[in-house]
């Protein structure tokens, strides 16, 4: 079973996180939703944060872990948030099973193909030699090689600790990760449609949406609307938080 994180009472909201994330990045926001009359489920995907460790890494087992959370929750008629990664696994639930879901809200990302863009942040993730036991300093350090945005490394770092006194790890499943990367990236049939209220939201700064993918998404997506966060990159629920929240409640609530 997922590790989750639930707050509040309420209709039930799903919220996942992105590739290499967990569910303590949404912990403010997910605060703020259960306030609104929610009951947020904020959950680590497998191989990420404290959820099981499988070498199976795809779409199909992720929805299908949301699917017997959910029967295990007993959830019914939920809205689901899912942001990058999550985004995609939220969009392949919805329209494999649109029964469950009300409402959709995909956080900077496309129903399309993605190629592989996470070289850098694997090789230094790999560069990580936790034998030779080193402190969260000395990681820091090792990373800044490869990468060199102070906010990507402060993400990832967020999945370190202490495995035991002295050694540090990574709570997520880098092995597989290394092995399965292709699998992010991975589009949606084109067979694939939810004919829900669906939102996307957008960084103004990011890629990941373009103005030219519209027309493809609306073919899937025939209610989606599109939002875009200014000066936001690609985490934008983490750079405009406020502003996140005022469009998600302004969706799920009108």
């Amino acid at each position: 079973m997922l590790y989750s994180k639930i707050e509040g009472e309420g209709k039930p909201l799903i919220i996942l996180h992105g590739f290499l994330g967990m569910s303590d990045n949404w912990k403010t926001l997910g605060t703020q939703f259960a306030e609104q009359g929610f009951q947020v489920h904020m959950l680590d995907l497998r191989n990420h944060g404290r959820s099981f460790h499988s070498d199976d890494f795809n779409y199909q087992v992720m929805t299908e872990d949301i699917l017997n959370y959910c029967q295990f929750h007993k959830l019914q008629k939920i809205d689901i948030i899912g942001h990058s990664m999550g985004g995609k696994v939220a969009m392949f639930l919805a329209t494999n099973h649109p029964e469950l879901i009300d409402k959709l809200i995909v956080a900077d990302i496309g129903p399309r193909y993605y190629r592989p863009h996470h070289q850098d942040i694997l090789e230094g993730l790999n560069a990580v030699d936790f034998s030779l036991k080193p402190e969260r300093s000395e990681v820091d350090e090792i990373l800044k090689k490869h990468i060199p945005e102070v906010g990507t490394r402060q993400f990832l770092m967020k999945s370190l600790y202490w495995k035991e006194p002295g050694q540090l790890a990574f709570r997520f499943n880098l092995d597989v990760f290394n092995k399965e990367i292709e699998q992010v990236g991975k589009a949606l049939t084109e067979e694939s449609h939810f004919e829900k209220p669906t939102l996307f939201i957008r960084g103004g700064n990011s890629r990941y949406i373009l103005d030219e993918d519209f027309e493809a998404i609306k073919n899937q997506f025939p209610k989606a609307e599109f939002e875009t966060i200014p000066n936001a990159g690609h985490w934008l629920h983490a750079e405009n938080p406020q502003l996140f929240f005022e469009i998600v409640m302004k969706f799920l609530k009108p």
